[in-house]
């Protein structure tokens, strides 16, 4: 189990793994994130102002992530979140938000008023009927939504070589990543014990014929694990 991290390489930042309430969402087929959720306030407040604890400020970019989204972290939590980056004279913070608090965005912005506040999200695919029929991320990409996404969030999330995916639908939603968002973060997916499974033929291709190409892009982390980003629950 590691909470805390630092991201060295493209965007240097500072990552912490928090423990939040309930993922509202809660149904995505492929997620066992979820576990590292509670009720208990307790332990919340112990294990998140643990690892907020060892927080620096060295790059001055903060990146916050829990099993959920930023509104599921408890007040305490966000209150100390706040008072760390005051502390650390963090400029840059980085929050996932789910796509249905899509509308609620601002508050955080303006609760982290001192802060220059990213969201990131998790599309996992620019396909409609992958996404919602078999990952069940119940939401529909459209023109207008996503250029709405498009003027929210500066990061999209993509997941990759699973079954039932294809090379086309991998190299299109990478494409599209990059066209629409400032910044892309493509996890290449590592069985979990849900439903979906992780595709080895379409993983030995993308290691081999598209990860070169685009792992020194600039504003595209690639993980080829997910622990790549030092954060983990085990």
């Amino acid at each position: 189990m590691e909470r805390y991290s630092v991201i060295k390489e493209k965007n240097p930042r500072e990552i912490v793994l928090l423990k939040g309430f309930s993922c509202a969402y809660g149904k995505c087929a492929f997620c066992n994130y979820i576990l590292d959720n509670t009720n208990d306030e307790e332990e919340m407040k112990k294990v998140n102002f643990e690892a907020l604890s060892r927080v620096t400020g060295e790059y001055g970019v903060l990146e916050v992530i829990n099993s959920g989204s930023v509104f599921e972290l408890s007040g305490a939590t966000l209150e100390r979140i706040r008072e760390v980056c005051k502390e650390k004279n963090i400029k840059i913070l980085y929050f996932e938000a789910y796509f249905g608090y899509l509308n609620r965005l601002n508050e955080i912005r303006e609760y982290f008023s001192e802060q220059e506040v990213r969201f990131a999200f998790g599309l996992e695919t620019f396909d409609n009927n992958y996404r919602t029929k078999v990952l069940k991320k119940n939401f529909i990409l459209n023109e207008r939504v996503l250029e709405k996404l498009k003027s929210e969030y500066q990061m999209c999330l993509l997941m990759i070589c699973t079954k039932g995916q294809t090379k086309e639908q991998i190299l299109s939603d990478i494409e599209q990543g990059m066209k629409n968002f400032k910044e892309l973060v493509v996890s290449v997916f590592v069985n979990n014990g849900t439903e979906i499974e992780r595709d080895e033929e379409l993983v030995a291709w993308f290691l081999t014929e598209i990860y070169p190409k685009y792992k020194d892009v600039p504003n595209i982390e690639i993980l080829v694990d997910n622990k790549d980003f030092g954060v983990y629950v085990q």
